[in-house]
Formats: C-alpha cells, sequence, structure tokens
C-alpha cells in the first residue's frame, strides 16, 4: 500500500488516481460484459431457429441430476 512518510496530499492523490483508473476498467469490463450478452442472445435466438429449445433442455438439466446446460447441449448435439 501506500508507504506512512508520503504526505496525507500525496496519499490523497495516490488513492484519487487509483479510483479514476479503476472507474475506467469497470466502465470497460461493463462493454465487454455486454457484447458478451449480445452474442450470447445472437446464438440463443439462431438455436431457436433451428428448432432446439433452450427452455426444455434448462428443465431437463434441473430434473437429470442437476445436470449443466453444457452437457445436455453437447448430448442433444451428438443425437443431430
Amino acid at each position: 500500500m501506500v508507504e506512512q512518510n508520503t504526505s496525507k496530499d500525496e496519499q490523497i492523490g495516490f488513492h484519487k488516481g487509483a479510483l479514476s483508473t479503476l472507474a475506467k476498467e469497470r466502465q470497460e469490463l461493463m462493454k465487454l460484459v455486454g457484447i458478451v450478452e449480445q452474442l450470447m442472445q445472437m446464438h440463443v435466438s439462431a438455436l431457436k431457429e433451428l428448432g432446439v429449445d433452450l427452455q426444455d433442455l434448462a428443465d431437463k438439466a434441473s430434473k437429470e441430476q442437476k445436470k449443466p446446460i453444457e452437457d445436455l447441449v453437447d448430448k442433444e448435439s451428438r443425437k443431430v
């Protein structure tokens, strides 16, 4: 962290700078999350158009020993 030998003003400046940088990093991370969400929605839409019912897969996942949806999707894709 910050050494005790630095002045109070220097410590304040350090912490303000760190918060500013972290706020910008958080903003960029949120942009990335938004992009990933859009891509996921595009894939969901494409699967719906191809006749894959993701809600049905999710229901099966909750009933079948709580298997992850990824396992069920892999299993369904092997059937095709």
